[in-house]
């Protein structure tokens, strides 16, 4: 751990060591992490399945780049990074499984290197800890294989935070920059308003040390990831000031809102809590996020004692600022905003986790290792059942989107086709056909263009049950199918 800019490293050889002693524990250390995200990779393909279909934001991502389905509405909140990201895949196939599979080893291997850019700074089985402790929420097994952003946002935090403290802790580390720059950048093509909360600290950081070189390496990072996004903003959105007024608006209105007890609600598996009523998750399933602060906090504690504040206090205040504004200043919640707070936590709570199984003479305490390994199974168990139920859950419902784009097809709504209204974006995506609306938050056309284009190609309306049509469509026959009603243009015959 680092006690000044140029302390020495915890845990690794000391300076007049062999070079055969630096590789043999550099091996040591990359085992325990091909072991973590090795585990958490095959947890994923076991327990998320990989035929499970795409959900609504996955579809409109999938959708910029597949050859299969025309390219659905982008809002101003998304950014092109996890478009980029599965074009490998899916400007060729539309296996659902196949691009799973290919996130899930992606997942994979960018838990083992943010890990290793951790190398050095703590324990080789505390950073190992923190990456299974990580690697086990319910919500990162959930998240790893799916095309959304936030997952590698988390990713690029830990890794970015981990080589900006290799990079603090050894002025002549040439590679600890170029880290801080890719991680920042994968951030900030990911989420940019997440990559600039992510980084703030360590901007602050750089200039109050006079740090160039890291001050350098976060600004090129920001700028490379985010230049795309801000393109856009003056190319499609009109300008830079409307694309994050339209984003806010679109969110909600960002502002002060407290949405903690929102993001309580949603820890029983609800991936999306807007609007977010009913009781909290039951304490069981909620546990570790009620501890988690306090064995931050602990973990704090212990790190300023030793006098080796850097690795810890900086993580926290990472977590801290990326947090905020999913906390505090947006009116729901889902569980997978706050996953890159969950992965810089995680490090230094398994070091607290350490400091209390482990006696000042090095040796194991019993009771306290029991008490802990109970808390742990128990705390493994519940993310389990919340796993397994909901993705049997999601399943189920993107079974009915196919299903549903299946009956569509017998209607004689066949590409190229139109889709509006309720479920329109991932039926669409289903169907293959293009979806439009005329308004609420992925308003893209007018009533007229809408009625236009529905002249030329077969042309459905879609509501909830037992919900009315548009006027213009409400001589048409309706079709009563699962989630939806159908309503299919006479021209789609």
């Amino acid at each position: 751990m680092v006690n000044s800019s140029n302390a020495t490293l915890v845990g690794a050889p000391r300076p007049g060591a062999s070079t055969l002693a630096r590789r043999s524990w550099r091996l040591r250390g990359d085992g325990w992490f091909l072991a973590v995200a090795g585990a958490y990779t095959l947890a994923q393909l076991t327990l998320v399945r990989p035929g499970m279909g795409l959900g609504w934001d996955e579809t409109v991502y999938v959708s910029q780049v597949s050859s299969h389905a025309p390219a659905a509405y982008f809002s101003a909140p998304r950014a092109r990074g996890v478009s980029w990201l599965v074009a490998p895949v899916a400007v060729w196939s539309s296996s659902t499984a196949l691009l799973r599979t290919y996130l899930t080893l992606l997942s994979g291997l960018g838990l083992f290197l943010a890990l290793r850019a951790w190398r050095g700074l703590f324990p080789t089985r505390v950073v190992a800890l923190g990456g299974a402790l990580f690697a086990t929420l319910w919500v990162t097994l959930y998240y790893g294989p799916q095309a959304m952003p936030n997952h590698w946002v988390a990713i690029g935090a830990l890794a970015g935070v981990g080589c900006f403290l290799r990079a603090w802790a050894d002025r002549a580390d040439r590679w600890a920059p170029w880290g801080i720059g890719v991680s920042v950048a994968l951030m900030a093509l990911m989420r940019p308003t997440d990559a600039a909360w992510v980084t703030l600290p360590l901007l602050a950081l750089s200039v109050w040390a006079r740090h160039p070189r890291l001050l350098a390496a976060l600004v090129a990072g920001l700028v490379a990831g985010a230049a795309p996004w801000v393109i856009e903003a003056y190319t499609d959105y009109g300008g830079l000031a409307q694309r994050l007024a339209d984003a806010s608006r679109i969110q909600g209105g960002l502002g002060w809102n407290i949405a903690v007890d929102d993001q309580a609600r949603s820890l029983d598996g609800r991936t999306l809590c807007r609007p977010c009523t009913g009781p909290p998750a039951h304490i069981t399933v909620a546990a570790w996020w009620y501890a988690l602060p306090l064995f931050a906090a602990f973990g704090t504690l212990v790190a300023v004692r030793a006098r080796r504040a850097a690795p810890t206090l900086i993580p926290v205040a990472c977590a801290t600022t990326a947090a905020v504004p999913y906390l505090f200043m947006i009116g729901y919640a889902a569980p997978r905003f706050l996953l890159p707070a969950y992965a810089l936590l995680a490090i230094p709570v398994a070091d607290a986790l350490a400091h209390l199984v482990t006696a000042p003479s090095g040796r194991w305490r019993p009771i306290v290792v029991t008490v802990v390994a109970l808390g742990l199974t128990g705390h493994l168990a519940a993310q389990l059942a919340v796993l397994t139920h909901t993705v049997d859950r999601t399943h189920t419902s993107r079974r009915d989107w196919a299903r549903t784009a299946g009956e569509l097809h017998r209607l004689g709504v066949r590409p190229p086709c139109l889709l509006t209204g309720h479920l329109a974006i991932p039926i669409a995506f289903y169907t293959g056909c293009s979806s439009a609306h005329t308004h609420g938050n992925n308003a893209n056309t007018t009533k007229a263009e809408l009625l236009r284009t529905a002249r030329r190609v077969p042309f459905a309306v879609l509501t909830r049950p037992g919900s009315a049509p548009p006027g213009y469509a409400r001589t048409w026959p309706a079709h009563r199918y699962h989630q939806v009603d159908l309503y299919v243009a006479p021209s789609a015959r």
